[in-house]
Order: C-alpha cells, then sequence, then structure tokens
C-alpha cells in the first residue's frame, strides 16, 4: 500500500489562492496516475482533478474549471493543487490519491484510485 503525505491545508479567505502539495514514496512510479478528490461536511467525496500517468491529459470537475490547475514534478515525486479565488464551497477535506492505470487518460472516479493520502482540511471563511 502507498503511503501519501498531503500538506499545504489551512484557512484563506474568499477570493484567496492555496496550494497543496501531496508527496509520493519511494515506490511511487512515473507513470502513475495522481488525482485530487475533496470531501465537505455531510457530502460525499467528490473528484476534483486528476492528471494521466504520462502527464498528458488532465481533466477537471466543472465547478473548479479555470479556478484550479493540476500539476507534477516528477523529479520531486510530487503532485500539486493550485487553487485560486476561493469560494466557501470550497471548503472540504482535500484527498490526493495515485494509480497504476490510467496512463494515457485520467478519469475522476474514486474506484479508479487505490493510494491515498490522509486529507488536508482547506476551509474558505472571512
Amino acid at each position: 500500500q502507498l503511503q501519501l503525505a498531503e500538506s499545504g491545508g489551512g484557512l484563506v479567505q474568499p477570493g484567496g489562492s492555496l496550494t497543496l502539495s501531496c508527496a509520493g514514496s519511494k515506490l511511487t512510479r512515473d507513470d502513475y496516475a495522481w488525482g485530487w478528490f475533496r470531501q465537505a461536511p455531510g457530502k460525499e467525496r467528490e473528484g476534483v482533478s486528476c492528471i494521466s500517468g504520462n502527464g498528458g491529459s488532465t481533466e477537471y470537475t466543472d465547478s473548479v474549471k479555470g479556478r484550479f490547475t493540476i500539476s507534477r514534478d516528477i523529479a520531486k515525486n510530487t503532485v500539486y493543487l493550485q487553487m485560486s479565488d476561493l469560494k466557501p464551497e470550497d471548503t472540504a477535506v482535500y484527498y490526493c490519491a495515485a494509480t497504476p492505470i490510467m496512463f494515457r487518460v485520467c478519469v475522476l472516479r474514486t474506484s479508479q484510485f487505490e493510494y491515498w493520502g490522509q486529507g488536508a482540511p482547506v476551509t474558505v471563511s472571512e
């Protein structure tokens, strides 16, 4: 089981920006796909963004398009989620995930991601 380490969560005002990081382990391979999911209080976990194993394709849920950007640094074995123009409805615990499948195209489906981080709380409020 891969152990993923998240960081960068915190409190931010509406309209602000925040970047989350997720570090893989020594077992994480360059061709793994990565995803970001979030779960707000009282709601089910939803997909936010993902990047394919070859890095050539990304996907975003409609509510974050134009505001969030997913990226990865292969040399550092780290994936990032840059969030801008944050809204109160973005408040949630954000989870990073990885999978050895989805090399060319990724999909935001929780069942396809086997390895998960512990979650980084993000609160958007005055």
